[in-house]
């Protein structure tokens, strides 16, 4: 279920992410925040069934994690058959997850498995 809690835990996994990383500047980021979308039309099941993704999430990381950026959550096959039956996808956001960061765009994407 995507709340307010897994927003907070989602928070913590991305400073895990970024420190684990490979990539020179998402290294020293950090992140102080993520909020949900402003629509629950969004985070619906079958929104995210068509679409393979949970978007228009914020993020706000950065070297001083102050940096509004848009985060999309990519579903995987087993992300999103968890998603689909109730199911927490939390732990399969591991510290060493394949993402992209556009900086100039301001874009943080995370792949599920």
């Amino acid at each position: 279920m995507i709340d307010q809690k897994f927003c907070l835990l989602l928070e913590y996994k991305i400073c895990a992410i970024f420190s684990n990383s490979k990539h020179d500047v998402a290294k020293h980021f950090g992140c102080l925040g993520v909020l949900l979308p402003l629509s629950d039309l969004e985070i619906s099941k079958k929104h995210v069934n068509d679409t393979r993704q949970i978007a228009n999430l914020t993020a706000f990381i950065g070297y001083d994690g102050q940096e509004r950026y848009s985060l999309i959550l990519r579903l995987g096959s087993k992300s999103q058959s968890r998603y689909a039956r109730n199911l927490d996808i939390m732990e399969l956001i591991t510290n060493d997850i394949d993402f992209e960061i556009d900086i100039d765009l301001k874009v943080l994407i995370l792949y599920l498995p």
